[in-house]
């Protein structure tokens, strides 16, 4: 890993790499992606580059992460209220409303990028799938409140059921991607929904 940033301006233009390499990557892949592109974009020297990254597999660990981020940090205040099924569904219809929004394009970037890397570099799949994780974490979370509030059965395996939001959440954004139809993640999301609501307490 490169070495680290100690000052307020190294940490800023570390910052502006990383995102402007995040940029070049969502448009170009990341095989396509070159350093060359990534520091016309920052802007950043050569030296800055290897500076901050010692190369550009280094580099591309900093975007996984930063995707990470950027997907779940998107989805946080939809998250803060994700603890009721009003809170269930205002998130699964935010998320079909982006997809509109975008024309069924782009699909899941942290999953754009395990296809690109996750079978070429190891290391760069586990940070992938640390950020299905969180995301996983999250519903989870919400499941585990509704069943503190009694909006849910006591004796549902909230593990299970958060596993199988984020894989119809996902199976949905393949299909949107691939048809460019939000209805495919409608579809899905209605499914999960719906064997969500199968262990509803409360009209």
């Amino acid at each position: 890993m490169g070495a680290l940033p100690t000052t307020d301006r190294g940490r800023i233009t570390r910052q502006r790499i990383v995102a402007a390499a995040t940029e070049v990557v969502a448009a170009k892949g990341a095989l396509g992606a070159s350093l060359d592109e990534v520091g016309a974009l920052a802007p950043a020297s050569r030296s800055q580059l290897y500076h901050s990254f010692e190369d550009k597999a280094d580099l591309l660990r900093a975007v996984a992460e930063a995707t990470n981020d950027n997907v779940l940090d998107a989805q946080r205040p939809l998250f803060a209220g994700l603890d009721t099924w009003a809170g269930l569904t205002r998130w699964a219809d935010a998320m079909v409303e982006y997809q509109r929004q975008r024309g069924g394009r782009g699909g899941c970037p942290i999953a754009n990028l395990v296809g690109q890397l996750g079978e070429r570099d190891d290391d760069l799949r586990i940070v992938l799938a640390s950020g299905f994780d969180r995301w996983e974490a999250q519903i989870r979370a919400c499941l585990a409140a509704m069943v503190t509030s009694g909006e849910l059965q006591s004796d549902i395996d909230v593990d299970w059921l958060a596993a199988s939001t984020l894989a119809s959440l996902q199976g949905g954004l393949v299909l949107t991607q691939a048809r460019r139809d939000p209805q495919s993640l409608r579809q899905a999301l209605d499914g999960a929904l719906a064997l969500i609501h199968t262990f509803r307490l409360t009209s």
